[in-house]
């Protein structure tokens, strides 16, 4: 699996950054654009959390359910 990604050309996000991350010149500035896109996704999922309306029972039914397939 990890061929057939190897082999997908690169879309123009990918391209844009690297672009920038070549810009890279110091360890502070990696860190503070590794925090910049954690922050950006932290944002979406919790956006996206946002709009599921789950009970504190069902939350709690997830956590604890076992969805392994049982063996025979």
């Amino acid at each position: 699996m990890a061929t057939a990604i190897m082999n997908q050309p690169l879309n123009d996000t990918q391209i844009l950054l690297l672009q920038t991350f070549s810009q890279i010149k110091s360890v502070q500035e990696k860190d503070d654009i590794q925090s910049l896109l954690l922050s950006y996704y932290q944002e979406r999922v919790d956006a996206q959390a946002s709009q599921v309306h789950l009970s504190n029972e069902q939350i709690d039914e997830i956590l604890n359910s076992h969805y392994r397939t049982p063996y025979k």
